[in-house]
């Protein structure tokens, strides 16, 4: 194939006669075959159609066995062609049998080839099938012959959804799409959803690829992009921004992307090569796509995502189709089905009527997971395969507690989740009710059921759940979602209304905690092999004192006249405890010599989340007014387990006597110091291990607004000072016959306490 764009334009042109011409689906399946072969110099080009039954056929081929067309197949998953499935990304092997993912199959005489390049074959966000060409000769694809290879897997894309090629596959499989099926994801909203499918992306579907007139392609293009700027201009003027503050910086970002020089350039080039306009968006938009799966960089995804989104917005305007996403005809029971979503998009949904979202992609941290969790959506994860297995209006089941999702859920488990959300909505009924109780234990002892938070959307449920203040408010999410670093005066509002919102109750801020997984795109970072072990959190601020200068100014105008708690993540070592402390002094004096409003009570502490500080616990309590443990972060640190890694987070307990006993230390030497020791983490969101806490001694921990009536409801029914003995002399046997964890379920049975 020619290294300049003339390839995909002849490829593209033979293809277009090609599907004019009147034959038989498998006959032109075997022409387009041979036509890519042809064109690409390329041995073999085979063809594979994901089955609705989660299967990949061999459908087509040109260079392999013929015999096994129809006969040989892949799981979703399987081998190269079913990774490149599962993932929606192209594959590129020099030696295509040293993939890890490599899987031979004998029928079809694939052994002699090395090179391989597969492209997923893509409609409306959802994986179809694969189109993969092979050489003998070991080599790497040129760009343009993947762009060739993305552009007919476009126009194959259409005849599969078209129906072109039912009745092809080999007899006694039916293409079933009423099936059920069943996904296990990560749980990253809680709650569960009952509703029907909405496939999220793209809104329309391109069905006319190839342009007569390149100029007038590019003259539309030119047109609907002005639109979309306009559009984005209207979106940032009719949106409360006030009582959104942080979506704004994301809406802010797109109006910036919109001007992206270098997306346009693409765009165009594409529409130089042959396609429409729509066309071209599309299949930039898979590109990018692509780069999205390649990328480590939790922001840089996120970017990626705003891209995404866009080019979403533009398909509609190229369509006329940029009104409302919601058509009159939708029911309000929506489940959002997507790969990936932007924060913007959630936006766009009318919030009455979506019942849950599920993401092919996405983390905890992913913008849309922070606005669906501020929103009270259930979201789940990580569900591989969903976008492909699902139809519009499919019944759906998105379980937020369990991170999975039913599709097409039995009548039966569809009865079983009916009733779980009756009883979550009873259970929550008595949590109300609980609201105004006393957080006090049935020996008289009390509680600060704390509250963590991050957005200003969070802070009604410092109210509505019955919070004894912010345990931890996580001062980066505004930082996160910024495209450029927040000023000065836009931090002291956030914690001007964050202090106004808790009303006179407790407001723990954490500084700045980027770094890591948390990535600023205005902050210049090098690649770290461990960054969760390295240049993260305090380590970063101090070696930035601008940046942290900056924050601890803010918090200390926004706090005027009022009590103002700072504590400092990832300290390490005392002497970075003391840096940080000298940075808040000396902001402290200089606003107070030009007669800036201060604080009536400034009080500083500092987070354990590293086993170093077990070991000057003394000295630590000696620097500070009060101690938090990020339990979360400690435990990692503690058992050298990466909680994200399915293969051994279950392996290790939190609720285990060693990490016990590390917290007792702790607690022990608060008590000597007379210093407030908090604990905040997943570990104070659940009953059990809440339960825990406090038998061992802890009179303040924070957790999630959801887990705070669970959690009441619990310490209402405990004796703290009886289970306190029962886990002492526990922790005192060198040799126990049961688990720490089935200790205290045990207990908690024989005591009627509800876990």
């Amino acid at each position: 194939m020619r290294s300049d764009s003339s390839g995909p334009r002849i490829l593209l042109r033979r293809i277009r006669e090609l599907m004019a011409e009147p034959l038989e689906a498998q006959a032109r399946l075997d022409e387009i075959v041979r036509q890519i072969a042809a064109n690409m110099v390329a041995e073999v080009c085979s063809l594979y159609v994901l089955r609705a039954d989660g299967v990949l056929e061999l459908y087509a081929t040109q260079g392999l066995n013929p015999g096994s067309v129809h006969l040989a197949q892949l799981r979703l998953g399987e081998g190269l062609v079913g990774t490149i499935a599962a993932t929606a990304r192209a594959l590129n092997l020099q030696d295509a049998q040293k993939h890890p993912a490599f899987t031979y199959l004998p029928e079809t005489g694939e052994e002699i080839f090395y090179s391989f390049m597969g492209v997923p074959i893509l409609r409306a966000g959802r994986t179809l099938g694969v189109l993969v060409v092979q050489n003998k000769e070991k080599r790497v694809y040129r760009d343009e012959e993947t762009e060739a290879l993305e552009t007919v897997a476009m126009v194959v894309a259409e005849m599969i959804a078209a129906g072109s090629l039912e009745g092809l596959s080999r007899p006694g499989v039916v293409l079933d799409l009423s099936r059920p099926v069943h996904f296990e994801g990560l749980a990253l909203a809680d709650g569960i959803g009952l509703g029907h499918v909405i496939l999220h992306e793209p809104r329309v579907v391109v069905t006319n690829l190839f342009n007569e007139d390149a100029e007038a392609e590019v003259a539309r293009l030119e047109k609907a992009v002005s639109s979309l700027r306009i559009s984005i201009e209207d979106m940032l003027q009719r949106r409360d921004m006030a009582a959104e503050g942080e979506h704004r910086a994301v809406l802010e970002a797109y109006r910036m992307f919109a001007h992206d020089r270098g997306w346009v350039r693409r765009l165009e080039e594409a529409v130089r090569n042959g396609l429409t306009a729509e066309a071209s968006v599309e299949k930039v938009q898979n590109d990018m796509r692509a780069r999205m799966m390649h990328a480590s960089d939790p922001f840089l995804r996120e970017r990626l995502h705003d891209f995404d989104d866009l080019a979403n917005r533009l398909l509609r305007q190229l369509m006329g189709r940029a009104g409302d996403l919601f058509g009159d005809g939708v029911a309000g029971d929506a489940v959002i089905v997507a790969r990936s979503m932007g924060a913007a998009e959630l936006l766009d949904y009318r919030r009455e009527q979506i019942r849950g979202l599920v993401l092919e992609e996405g983390g905890a941290t992913s913008h849309v997971v922070i606005v669906a969790r501020a929103l009270g959506i259930p979201v789940v994860g990580q569900a591989k395969g969903a976008v492909s297995m699902a139809e519009k209006g499919d019944a759906v089941i998105v379980d937020g507690e369990e991170g999975a999702v039913h599709l097409r859920p039995p009548a039966d488990v569809e009865g079983v989740f009916v009733e779980r959300i009756q009883f979550r909505a009873k259970r929550q009924q008595r949590y109300q009710a609980l609201r105004d109780v006393p957080a006090r234990t049935q020996d008289g002892q009390d509680v600060a059921l704390l509250m963590n938070a991050g957005l200003l959307v969070d802070l009604p449920q410092v109210e509505a759940a019955g919070a004894a203040g912010i345990g931890l408010f996580r001062t980066e999410l505004q930082f996160m979602i910024a495209s450029t670093m927040p000023k000065t005066s836009d931090q002291e509002r956030l914690y001007s209304a964050v202090l106004d919102a808790a009303d006179g109750k407790p407001v723990t801020f954490r500084t700045l905690d980027v770094g890591g997984d948390k990535v600023l795109p205005y902050l210049h970072q090098s690649p770290e092999e461990n960054p969760a072990l390295g240049y993260r959190a305090l380590r970063l601020a101090l070696d930035r004192p601008g940046l942290m200068r900056t924050q601890l100014r803010a918090l200390l105008k926004a706090s005027a006249g009022r009590e103002l708690r700072v504590m400092f993540p990832m300290v390490t070592d005392l002497e970075e405890l003391r840096q940080a402390r000298d940075l808040i002094s000396r902001e402290f004096k200089h606003l107070t010599r030009f007669a800036h409003a201060m604080p009536r009570r400034l009080k500083l502490g500092a987070m354990i989340e590293v086993p170093s500080l077990l070991f000057q616990l003394d000295e630590l309590m000696q620097l500070v007014d009060f101690v938090s443990i990020g339990s979360n972060d400690l435990f990692q640190f503690f058992c050298a387990v990466d909680r994200g890694n399915a293969q051994i987070s279950g392996r290790f307990d939190d609720l285990s006597a060693p990490f016990m006993r590390a917290l007792r230390e702790i607690l022990d030497a608060g008590q000597r110091h007379s210093v407030s020791v908090t604990l905040c983490g997943e570990m104070a969101g659940r009953p059990l291990s809440a339960m825990a806490l406090i038998g061992l001694g802890f009179r303040s921990i924070s957790m999630t607004s959801s887990a705070i009536g669970p959690v009441k409801a619990m310490l209402l029914d405990l004796d703290a000072g009886d289970l306190h003995h029962a886990i002492t002399a526990y922790l005192a046997e060198r040799h126990p016959r049961q688990t720490f964890r089935r200790m205290l379920e045990d207990y908690a049975q024989a005591h009627a306490i509800p876990i």
